[in-house]
């Protein structure tokens, strides 16, 4: 199996082979696969390999490669021995014939190829100002008591264990990320012993651009991305004027920096810094990133996995491609043993606001508004004057005034945004600067509508935007004959306002772009849900102190400090212990498909077990032996789980089995070939469970099985791959309840076709959107010579697409003329070596685009004569041994002739 996980590296390289000016014909496409954890690029001759148990050859592996090899790390580590490389001026396919002889080596256990890992860009949806703070008048009231308010912890019981005194205090976090600027404030202001960001070390370098060599040193700090900082600050902030704090602001931090500047990194740095992170004694390691993958078989895969095994609480991210339907988690979320987190909206939409002040009748107060455009680009002092004194007016300004208006130069307008039916924002800014009017502020009518405007109408030359509530609030003052000034400050040197708007919406719901599970062999993910969606935390200095930012990666920490709060409330770090009471005490949530909330709970695949309860968790009495359970598909059916509960309490507890249903989705749409885009159909029909005992009595201290059998559900469409879930709830005689998620597919994984078929897939030959007729001609360079200057060369164009994830695909070359190659026989398919970059394994649905420049993996030039080109697919549970197992799509016949 040591080949099968090399044949990747040629891939990333395959555009390099062709000459530029050839559209789209050679490279690669993902398809299904958004930014940012998309399928990872390959570093071209770059390996990592891991030593045989006591066979580490050390330095004389290189010398004996007998090439000139620069290497990149050196992995010394407990639970991974190996190293990582680059061949040095190595063609593809020599790199392709060297890792060959490298996977033979007999002390190579393994061998990868070295993958670039993207950092999510952070895409801030507010950041904050470099200068003095205001809040508004509610964010005041909640500073004013000691309790905490922060909305993502109130949703998740934070709050009430922090009003017992968890703070997370001797519990090691590890975060690996982009780095974070410990000289924050809200981040302790230092970095080293005694420092909240305590331990860790700078991977990579500032300047670290893939395929180059990391330059690693001893400090973690971080300027230029953000994102390391954002994690942070959500797991361990202190106390700031923005009155928030880290869910476990009493940890001791690590920071293991994994990304440069570029926001580029490889998985061997991801290797090294998971291990590093294990080996410093962190409890805790917390990642929110990855590449979309859906296997559990890279080498960072398999270093989390291990980590967890030795009973390290590992928290990944597992993408923001929730747009792409299931069966879409990232790498390594999806690995045994790992906790991948989804990401639930924030009740609250957190607003960084550029700060003002208004004054009534001698009585300065503060405000924010968001900056629109023009921007205010001076200070202002001005009265304010509102075109209606209704806020649900909905025609403002869409008209030109009457002659009896006031000249509007002279105030700062107050306009309600339109209905899109009466008129533009365009021409309500038109209308008031025809009337002299310079400088206005917009409002919605509602807080989910609320976002910056830009009318840019000739003689406006500053804009913002204030929520309905403050817009509300001055009408009704005005109304009162009140009269108000407004006093705006140069937004360049103005401070940030924060203000807390309600998320009308989807406050509380499954994120729509949180990632879907579960992975090919069916295991469920994710395994529950944080709060992921506008989460206001710490950012560089420099950058603007706060942000707002939504994803995974925002959840996923904030789970990871919840299992520090119950990790001490407990006193119990033991992983299995922490997942199973954190896992059967989180609250489902019902369907939200973008726009309406249904009477049903989410699949599991959306929110695994649901939103984290951490009170509940900390103070649970009942330990499952399970935290999710699968079914798995038709073909693997395993009906009858069995699970033990144990009571750790000091009472006997009854408990009866029950099972609330989930919504069970689609994998695909009636007739489509693709996989179905959010929001997934939905079909009305559920599993069957029954429990053998329906109510079982544990006694204090002792330990209690229950069997649970299922019956899928039958009126589906199997084709269609529905995915079913629910959970098996305990109800108990002491008033708590525990849940565990169970999940299956209803239908056959095995059955799914792999390889698409039609007129585009395998036939199609055309560079310029057409397919070309069967044995056309194509006149191409002979593999290294250099072609004529300006040519128009075409290459025959071949695309093979995947429906589902695949353990291996081929992409073998045969000829259909006579030549002196030798042929292998792979079932039918006579081939005489596959093109480069193939075998590939362990892959996502995606589409392949490549040009066939002669060339096979191996080196071997073909000669010139007719070919075509068979991929073939082995199906997700097939067996590699036989035929039917596999798909086959196979192109035209074409000529290769050699200027």
């Amino acid at each position: 199996m040591k080949r099968d996980v090399v044949a990747t590296w040629a891939l990333a390289a395959l555009l390099g082979l062709i000459p530029t000016a050839l559209a789209n014909t050679p490279s690669q496409a993902n398809n299904q696969t958004p930014s940012p954890e998309e399928e990872a690029e390959v570093v071209p001759g770059a390996f990592i390999v891991e030593w045989e148990d006591n066979k580490d050859p050390g330095e004389s592996f290189y010398e004996d490669l007998g090439i000139k090899v620069e290497p990149r790390k050196t992995f010394n580590y407990r639970l991974f021995h190996g190293a990582s490389f680059r061949l040095d001026n190595a063609t593809d396919n020599e790199s392709g014939e060297i890792a060959d002889q490298i996977a033979a080596r007999p002390e190579v256990k393994s061998i990868w190829p070295v993958k670039v890992i993207k950092m999510p860009p952070p895409n801030p949806v507010m950041i904050g100002k470099n200068a003095t703070v205001s809040v508004s008048s509610s964010s005041k009231n909640r500073r004013d008591t000691e309790k905490d308010t922060f909305t993502p912890h109130v949703m998740t019981q934070v709050d009430k264990l922090r009003a017992e005194g968890y703070t997370g205090k001797g519990i090691r976090i590890a975060v690996v990320d982009s780095g974070v600027d410990y000289t924050h404030p809200a981040l302790g202001g230092c970095f080293g012993k005694g420092c909240l960001i305590a331990y860790g070390r700078d991977l990579v370098g500032d300047n670290y651009l893939p395929p180059g060599k990391p330059q690693p040193d001893d400090d973690p700090y971080d300027d230029c991305i953000g994102h390391g900082t954002h994690v942070s600050g959500i797991i361990a902030a202190q106390s700031n004027e923005l009155n928030f704090t880290g869910a476990a602001p009493d940890v001791t931090l690590g920071m293991y920096r994994a990304w440069g500047c570029t926001g580029l990194s490889t998985n061997d740095i991801m290797l090294d810094a998971f291990n590093a992170a294990f080996e410093d004694g962190s409890d805790i390691i917390t990642y929110s990133a990855g590449y979309y993958s859906g296997w559990a078989n890279d080498p960072w895969g398999i270093a989390a996995s291990r980590i967890a095994a030795e009973g390290v609480s590992v928290m990944v991210a597992p993408g923001n491609g929730g747009s792409s339907g299931l069966f879409l988690t990232a790498s390594p979320a999806t690995g045994v043993h790992v906790n991948a987190v989804g990401s639930v909206e924030n009740t609250i939409n957190p607003l960084l606001l550029t700060a003002a002040s208004y004054t009534v009748d001698k009585d300065a107060r503060s405000f924010g508004f968001l900056d629109g455009g023009p921007g205010f680009a001076e200070n202002v002092t001005l009265p304010l004057w509102a075109v209606s004194n209704d806020t649900t007016s909905t025609n403002d300004a869409c008209s030109p005034f009457s002659e009896y208006t006031p000249d509007l130069s002279s105030k700062i307008v107050l306009v309600r945004v339109a209905d899109s039916a009466e008129c533009g924002t365009w021409e309500q800014g038109g209308n008031v600067a025809a009337k002299g009017g310079k400088y206005m502020l917009f409002y919605s009518q509602t807080n989910s509508s609320f976002q910056a405007i830009f009318p840019y109408s000739d003689g406006l030359k500053g804009v913002g935007v204030v929520t309905p509530s403050q817009a509300a609030e001055w009408i009704s003052l005005l109304n009162q004959g009140s009269n108000i000034t407004i006093d705006i400050t140069d937004p360049s040197v103005a401070g940030h306002h924060y203000e807390p708007l309600e998320n009308e919406e989807s406050g509380g719901l499954t994120s729509v772009s949180s990632s879907w599970g579960p992975t090919w062999e069916v295991e469920s993910k994710p395994q529950f849900t944080a709060p992921g969606g506008n989460i206001l935390s710490t950012y560089p200095m420099n950058m603007g102190e706060y942000a707002v930012l939504s994803g995974t990666s925002m959840a996923t920490p904030l789970a990871a400090a919840i299992f520090a709060l119950v990790a001490q409330a407990r006193g119990s770090r033991d992983r299995f212990e922490l997942r199973s009471v954190i896992s059967s005490t989180s609250k489902a949530k019902p369907w939200f498909d973008g726009t309406t909330v249904h009477d049903i709970l989410a699949p599991v695949a959306q929110q695994g077990t649901g939103l984290i309860q951490a009170y509940d968790a900390a103070h649970a009495t009942t330990v499952l032996s399970v935290s999710q359970i699968s079914f798995n598909d038709t073909d693997n059916f395993s009906g009858r789980k069995k699970f033990s509960i144990k009571n750790t309490g000091d009472k006997d507890v009854t408990y009866k089995m029950g099972h609330t249903k989930a919504a069970t989705m689609y994998t695909f749409a009636a007739g489509s070939h693709s996989a179905s885009a959010f929001p997934n159909p939905v079909v009305d029909d559920w599993a069957e469970l029954s429990f053998s005992p329906k109510e079982l009595t544990v006694p204090a201290g002792a330990s209690g099985e229950v069997t649970v059998t299922a019956i899928p559900p039958k009126n589906v469409n199997a084709t269609q791959l529905p995915v079913y879930g629910g959970l098996i709830t305990l109800s108990t005689d002491n008033e708590k309840s525990y849940n565990i998620p169970y999940m299956g597919v209803a239908g056959s994984i095995k059955d799914v076709p792999v390889l698409l078929q039609g007129p585009e897939y395998g036939t199609f030959l055309g560079i310029y959107g057409r397919p070309d007729p069967a044995n056309k001609t194509f006149t191409i360079p002979q593999p290294g010579t250099t072609p004529p200057p300006d040519s128009q060369i075409e290459y025959p164009g071949i695309i093979a697409g995947l429906l589902f994830g695949t353990q291996t695909i081929r992409a073998d070359v045969v000829a259909l003329t006579d030549t002196e190659l030798p042929v292998t026989e792979f079932f039918h398919v006579r081939s005489i070596g596959n093109m480069p970059g193939f075998p590939d394994s362990w892959v996502i649905r995606r589409n392949y685009k490549l040009g066939f420049t002669g060339e096979l993996a191996d080196g071997t030039v073909v000669l010139e004569g007719r070919y075509k080109i068979v991929f073939s697919a082995l199906r997700v549970f097939g067996d590699a041994e036989k035929k039917n197992d596999w798909d086959f799509v196979e192109t035209v016949p074409f000529d290769i002739k050699y200027l």
